[in-house]
């Protein structure tokens, strides 16, 4: 894209056509001096979009905020209207989600990565920079959020007139709370039949201790009272408190990759200027990089001539691999070394699962893929793994079960790629009984994400799984059916207090193997889908792990080993066979399918064997010949059994493991 500038006799014109090959005739003869033609230039549009400058905007009239809020409660659409508001992006029906940009966010109408977009906004005869930070409201992405929060010093807390407050709603506002930010509750659909902004206005003021005249009543979808929002943000969230006169510092908070450009690094300034052509240096990898562009996100990427410190923007500094632009590393300009900023707590994987590729030709494909994956989704873990049945592959670590499906479907629709996901499991430890394992291990408590490498109950003096501290809110007349659910999932409850007349909020210590399954799809059916769901991790406790094998025909299957809990072995055990029994093929020989716990037997089914009719020569005749042709028979089977290998079709696999997962 280029963009003609021209300075008299309508030469830009005249250049447009040529360059077009428009036939235009004779060229014009400028019978003049060269020197006194018009100036005529050829710009790149980067170079066009350079003219915004970012001094003009004092740290005091620069806000950094964040939207949070539970899923479905119009962050997205909030968004859009502060948007249209300041003139970002253009008033037209088709502003929905414009700030989610994956194809997977439209697909699933949720917000799955935090978007940042740049506002110009004129208040009281001064021109304001507010820096917007979109986030996603489910659980298994409060990671996003709290990387979000550490480039701002003010939130939005968006609740849903008609829910009213929700988990993940309580669970956003302690993340903000802790790290001293200031909050504006946000009373969004107000526009809705059903609903009733004073009963929320009340369940704030209880729950979070926030005056409810604060509170502000719009709906996004309509634009109703949105104005307030924005002047609110300007009233109520202070500016950056950070030092333009002192040497670089910048956090970087996000990131995504260009195949093209390489890693375009979402920067939050502290201290100092940066601009093109300085050369930067990572304090993580202690590595030099020259900057190539910097600019705001408007929403689309507008290069700057420099960002200034209080300012969010991006950042491409010819970052190529995905391990060099570590989230929440710190950048400074070259031979003036500062302090690294604190950053934040790295993600912690709750749910690890296999990934291989369904043809392993895709193997090196699917690498690749996952390597630009994971530097736009740093949350994600990846070990090197291998299956004798499904050939190389990873073991991933993922933040929640929706965050594995994402993830997945990602794969599949920005690269095109087919995988095989093993059942999740969680990450258990085990403590070392000699000092002979010790000294082999090099630890005394291991964290085992491969329930095929659980170690044996003689190697160690006791198992521990981890346990977070859930969060449920609902209608109380829901409670009774809820707590039973809770209980049979070994849950410990921890409080309970009424939120307003008809709403509890329940606190229960959960297991985390019992939940990441299908506990909320059971929670959501025995509400009516009413009840929200949140969790947060609370460590490790001490429980009676078993590792469980399923063997088939005495031989054990790898992929297909679990670690349960003893009290609910059998019923899992018996559940994988009966799985198992509906997706093998049938053979000449008989199969049994067992789930077993050491040498104890705990399950089994059988698959019939295929009969053939070795009676239909016999036509009537003595009954020692019939005997005689079936003994053979059973004989020929017997001897065919012990020699006879089954192998698991990966299709089988795929259809345990998938019902396995959705349970």
């Amino acid at each position: 894209m280029w963009t003609l500038v021209s300075r008299g006799w309508g030469c830009a014109r005249t250049l447009a056509r040529w360059a077009t090959g428009a036939a235009l005739g004779p060229a014009p003869s400028f019978g003049a001096a060269p020197e006194s033609w018009p100036t005529c230039r050829l710009y790149s549009s980067a170079e066009f979009k350079e003219k915004l400058d970012m001094s003009r905007f004092p740290v005091e009239n620069i806000r950094n905020f964040s939207i949070v809020a539970h899923v479905d409660h119009g962050k997205s659409t909030l968004a859009d209207r502060l948007l249209e508001l300041t003139g970002t992006i253009d008033k037209t029906k088709n502003n929905k989600q414009v700030l989610d940009k994956l194809q997977v966010e439209r697909e699933r109408g949720i917000t799955v990565k935090a978007q940042t977009a740049s506002l110009f906004h004129n208040c009281e005869g001064k021109q304001y920079l507010l820096n917007l930070i979109d986030t996603p409201g489910h659980v298994d992405f409060s990671y996003e959020v709290s990387r979000s929060l550490s480039a701002c010093q003010g939130v939005l807390l968006v609740v849903d007139a008609n829910e009213g407050i929700q988990a993940q709603t309580v669970a956003n506002f302690f993340l903000a709370f802790e790290a001293q930010l200031s909050v504006i509750p946000v009373i969004n659909k107000i526009d809705l039949k059903n609903a009733d902004p004073e009963r929320v206005e009340n369940q704030i003021e209880k729950v979070f201790d926030i005056p409810s005249d604060e509170c502000i009543k719009i709906s996004a979808k309509l634009g109703t009272n949105v104005e307030s929002v924005l002047q609110a943000v300007i009233e109520r969230i202070p500016p950056p408190k950070v030092h333009r006169k002192n040497p670089l510092r910048a956090l970087v908070f996000d990131s995504t990759f260009d195949q093209y450009r390489g890693v375009i690094a979402n920067v939050a300034l502290f201290d100092g200027v940066v601009s093109k052509g300085d050369k930067i240096v990572s304090a993580h990898t202690q590595k030099t990089y020259e900057v190539n562009e910097v600019g705001v996100l408007n929403p689309n990427e507008q290069p700057t001539h420099k960002l200034y410190a209080g300012q969010v923007g991006y950042l491409i500094a010819g970052m190529k691999n995905v391990t060099e632009a570590q989230i929440g590393d710190t950048l400074y300009l070259h031979k003036q070394p500062v302090e690294p900023l604190p950053g934040f707590k790295s993600a912690k994987p709750m749910v690890f699962a296999g990934m291989y590729p369904v043809d392993q030709s895709e193997y090196n494909n699917l690498k690749s893929a996952i390597e630009k994956l994971t530097l736009n989704d740093s949350s994600v873990t990846v070990h090197r793994d291998s299956s004798l049945a499904l050939g190389a592959g990873w073991r991933l670590g993922f933040l929640g079960l929706l965050h594995m499906e994402v993830f997945n479907q990602r794969l599949e629709l920005e690269y095109n790629a087919s995988v095989i996901l093993t059942t999740p499991t969680v990450p258990y430890k085990a403590v070392l009984s000699s000092s002979k394992l010790i000294k082999e291990y090099r630890e005394k408590e291991i964290t085992i994400i491969n329930p095929a490498q659980f170690p044996d109950k003689s190697k160690v003096t006791e198992y521990l799984e981890p346990v977070v501290l859930g969060t449920i809110i609902t209608p109380d007349e829901y409670t009774g059916k809820i707590m039973m659910l809770c209980e049979a999932r070994r849950a410990v409850q921890k409080n309970m207090i009424f939120i307003d007349q008809n709403r509890v909020m329940l606190k229960y210590l959960f297991p985390l193997n019992e939940i990441v399954v299908d506990f909320y799809d059971s929670l959501k059916s025995l509400s009516s889908g009413y009840a929200s769901f949140d969790y947060e991790d609370a460590g490790y406790q001490t429980a009676e792990l078993v590792k469980m094998d399923i063997l088939l025909n005495g031989n054990n299957v790898e992929e297909l080993v679990t670690v349960v809990h003893k009290d609910k072995a059998h019923s899992i055990g018996k559940a994988i066979c009966e799985r198992l029994k509906d997706s093998l093929p049938r053979q000449l020989f008989e199969i049994a399918i067992q789930a077993a716990i050491g040498s104890r037997i705990i399950a089994r089914e059988t698959v019939k064997a295929y009969r053939k009719n070795v009676l239909a020569k016999c036509y009537g005749g003595d009954i020692t010949r019939k005997m005689k042709l079936l003994k053979r028979q059973a004989e020929g089977k017997k001897k065919l059994r012990k020699i006879g290998n089954v192998e698991v079709p990966k299709d089988a696999f795929i259809k345990v493991l998938k019902t396995q997962s959705s349970k």
